[in-house]
């Protein structure tokens, strides 16, 4: 399987910054890793993990460049495309669409996504809002997803979600640390 064109688009996502800290090639690498890690060698699915946030962060990358790039472009394209939230669409619209009109390997790589972004979705950098928000968007659109397509992702969001609304609890309690006018605390 030759995968180096695909890494090679990945590169325009470089200069996208991420909130916790590197960039969005370095989530698409982790997305790779984790379907690698879940035993996926599906071709189109490993492709299409390179560059699946590319036609939402970048412009630099166009349909007619991945269509082209080997026999299996159009399908990683078609791909991509199913997983690219539409300009019109909500959040919630979006992944609604997924879950109900998505294609299993649509299913598959969201999942993957998930999994990584919320292996980013530090409490001690995101509000806790968000976090909570973040969660619940998980919990009410990307875990009935897991549950049609792969057990195992299924158990490790429902970890991550576990140990993330944990951390909100724990940090709830100590922080914002309050001083005393003597400066203990």
């Amino acid at each position: 399987m030759v995968l180096a064109p695909y890494v090679q688009k990945a590169t325009t996502l470089r200069g996208k910054y991420r909130f916790v800290g590197g960039n969005q090639f370095r989530h698409a690498l982790s997305t790779f890793a984790i379907l690698l890690d879940y035993h996926y060698i599906d071709p189109v699915l490993l492709k299409a993990s390179f560059i699946h946030d590319v036609y939402e962060d970048s412009t630099c990358v166009t349909a007619e460049e991945i269509i082209s790039i080997d026999s299996d472009g159009a399908e990683v394209h078609k791909l991509v495309t199913e997983v690219t939230r539409k300009n019109e669409e909500s959040k919630d619209q979006y992944l609604e669409r997924i879950l109900m009109k998505g294609s299993e390997k649509a299913k598959i790589l969201k999942c993957a996504d998930r999994i990584s972004n919320l292996t980013d979705l530090h409490t001690d950098i995101f509000d806790k809002q968000f976090v909570m928000q973040y969660i619940e968007e998980t919990k009410r659109w990307v875990i009935p997803m897991a549950k049609q397509v792969n057990e195992n992702m299924l158990l490790e969001l429902k970890d991550i979600i576990r140990r993330r609304e944990a951390n909100m609890k724990i940090s709830g309690h100590i922080w914002p640390l309050t001083r005393k006018k003597d400066g203990s605390i």
